[in-house]
């Protein structure tokens, strides 16, 4: 009977603790997000939940293709989705599940690496291709078909094929290592920390916040651009669809994160209130603290969807933007 009642003691306490101190009037905020904002949003959780007393953020990262279907086909519930790429929002969740789509952050890809990588000493942008092709170096990258660093992965080799004017050169370098393809970004993290690969295609900001050494690409590879925007679009990638076996276009554009609140968010009013603090002075300072610029001001896909609370944050004049 001890045994019993000491069991059913700790379930107590367990259950207790899983509500979050829902059961005494507090609040959950679900953040479902890319991989790649794991940091700047553990940091903007942490300033808003002191601000909020009572206030419990739960956050879930995942590449944001992945993320996306998360909503649309297993309906899990969240408050807000933070993609690293407004095509995702914008063609997966708007209008079906979400209203808007507000871009709110850049972002480049480098190559990311230690010192004591294979040839770290001799790693230049006018040789990186030729050090990453070496049968003795191991590199990795993100799944396209699940990540958007992934698919943006083979955006900068196929732009940096037609850069270098070397022939081939997206297909050497996409062959390569395949079994060191992760599900998103953040994952290859561990893989370069431990020695177990080399040098990784990461964004940039993910790089400075590990303390990695990296090298910058031209403009015309590192998708950071929005003046080369139409440059980017030439090359492409077809991405797994709503329906198996079916896949969908995504073209290459200046990279640029976005977030929308759920037209079904359970806590819709502070979702909203979260969602301007990460938008205002403040948000954006934690963001360029992570390595990452905000888009200041954020952009739309339609302005006139926005909600006025967040509509002030905008730029005068309202952005559309075509899904290709």
């Amino acid at each position: 009977m001890k045994r019993i009642l000491l069991v059913m003691a700790v379930a107590t306490v367990l259950f207790s603790g899983c509500t979050g101190g829902s059961g005494r009037g507090g609040k959950k905020l679900i953040i479902f997000h890319a991989g790649s904002l794991s940091v700047p949003v553990k940091e903007l959780s942490a300033v808003f939940m002191k601000e909020n007393p009572g206030v419990t953020i739960l956050t879930e990262a995942s590449g944001s293709l992945h993320t996306a279907r998360k909503i649309t086909e297993l309906d899990k519930q969240c408050d807000i989705m933070l993609s690293a790429d407004h095509f995702v929002v914008s063609s997966m969740l708007v209008p079906d599940y979400a209203s808007w789509n507000i871009r709110f952050a850049t972002n480049e890809i480098v190559i990311a690496y230690r010192r004591e990588s294979k040839y770290s000493s001799i790693f230049r942008e006018d040789n990186w291709a030729d050090i990453l092709l070496k049968n003795d170096v191991i590199m990795g990258r993100a799944d396209p078909d699940a990540d958007p660093c992934g698919y943006r992965t083979v955006f900068a080799a196929k732009l940096a094929e037609e850069y270098y004017g070397r022939t081939g050169l997206a297909d050497s370098l996409l062959g390569k290592n395949t079994e060191y393809i992760r599900p998103k970004e953040v994952d290859l993290v561990a893989l370069v920390s431990s020695g177990v690969i080399d040098y990784m295609f990461q964004y940039k900001s993910v790089a400075i916040q590990h303390g990695f050494r990296y090298l910058e690409l031209p403009d015309e590879i590192n998708l950071s651009s929005p003046l080369l925007a139409e440059k980017y679009s030439a090359v492409s990638y077809m991405i797994p669809g709503e329906t198996p076996g079916v896949r969908t276009e995504v073209r290459g554009d200046y990279i640029s994160y976005s977030g929308t609140v759920l037209d079904k968010a359970p806590q819709k009013e502070l979702a909203l209130k979260f969602f301007e603090f990460m938008l205002s002075e403040e948000g954006a300072a934690i963001f360029r603290g992570c390595g990452q610029d905000p888009l200041v001001p954020p952009v739309a896909d339609d302005t006139d969807a926005v909600p006025a609370s967040l509509r002030k944050f905008m730029a005068a004049v309202t952005a559309r933007y075509s899904l290709r």
